[in-house]
């Protein structure tokens, strides 16, 4: 069962359309990517999601049910823009924050006290946020969003201002709070973290929805029957070898030393390729060459500028 389902979203800013018919489905447990350039639409769905405003047309349904205000305690959401109050105390705002979700001051001191220790800031509680450096401050505003334990969690560039140690904290915190049992949907430009975190994801572009579908499966359909080869032997005999079966599409060559990156035709296979060559090279390494979701991510928008045309794969 999905935990949320947008179902043919538009929403509209006078003469501005920033959705244009856009569904997406996030499956429970999983983490979910929201992808695009800037200006996409992407802030307008999440906008959506968290109630602050509504659609022009469509529905969401959380858990099969019409999304309604009573679904804000069970939403996290870390919004790119952090916002907590600077004169405030980190203590003081942490339990304030908690208890707009709905915690008990008991239950959210407890939590508090269990994710400063965690994150071994205890020593921060009476300080006012401004003395915290950005690094420090969305740590805090990273644990008001999770500390209530909400069934989706919304992160909009939750590794903005991080530094490769406390993003890697972030990192696995992420992924310890979907073993736990969150979904999480996670808006971002980082395509490593994409490929590290997510399981599913949508890329918006100028306001339409022009992909989605699990990672793994969009991968799978974009690859191009491209290997990489480094053996040593005679390059031309390599060439000759391969014959009808697939293209060298660039190769370097040290002494008896080479590698290839070679392309199948036709319904060759990859073991056909191997057998073809081994007779005349000694193969040290073979392997396909997959896109990079950053590859994918520029291609397909790339494409969707200049054709128009929109793209489904569903696993």
């Amino acid at each position: 069962m999905n935990i949320l389902s947008a179902k043919n979203i538009v929403k509209r800013y006078a003469a501005h359309t920033a959705l244009d018919d856009v569904s997406i489905e996030i499956p429970r447990e999983s983490i979910f990517g929201l992808l695009g350039p800037n200006g996409a639409g992407k802030t307008s769905l999440i906008r959506i999601i968290n109630q602050i405003t509504g659609p022009d047309s469509g529905e969401l349904l959380f858990e099969g049910e019409k999304l309604t205000q009573k679904h804000v305690e069970q939403i996290g959401y870390l919004p790119e823009e952090r916002g907590l109050y600077k004169k405030m105390g980190v203590g003081e705002q942490a339990l304030y924050l908690a208890q707009l979700k709905g915690m008990s001051s008991a239950e959210a001191k407890k939590k508090l006290k269990y994710w400063f220790e965690k994150f071994e800031i205890s020593e921060w509680w009476n300080k006012k946020v401004e003395e915290l450096s950005k690094g420090m401050q969305q740590k805090v505003q990273f644990i008001v969003t999770v500390m209530h334990e909400p069934k989706l969690l919304i992160l909009d560039e939750p590794f903005s201002g991080f530094d490769p140690i406390n993003a890697n904290i972030i990192k696995n915190e992420i992924l310890h709070l979907k073993k736990q049992g969150s979904t999480i949907l996670f808006s971002t430009h980082n395509m490593g973290s994409v490929e590290e975190l997510c399981d599913n994801i949508a890329l918006i572009n100028k306001s339409k929805k022009i992909l989605d579908g699990s990672v793994r499966e969009i991968k799978k359909q974009h690859k191009t029957n491209t290997f990489e080869l480094e053996f040593t032997g005679n390059m031309m005999g390599f060439t000759n070898a391969m014959w009808t079966g697939a293209e060298l599409l660039e190769h370097t060559t040290d002494g008896e030393h080479n590698k290839a990156r070679v392309r199948l035709l036709g319904k060759t296979t990859a073991n056909e390729l191997l057998q073809a060559i081994i007779t005349v090279a000694e193969i040290q390494s073979f392997r396909e060459i997959v896109p990079s979701m950053n590859d994918i991510f520029i291609k397909v928008v790339g494409d969707e500028s200049v054709l128009g045309t929109q793209s489904n794969f569903t696993e």
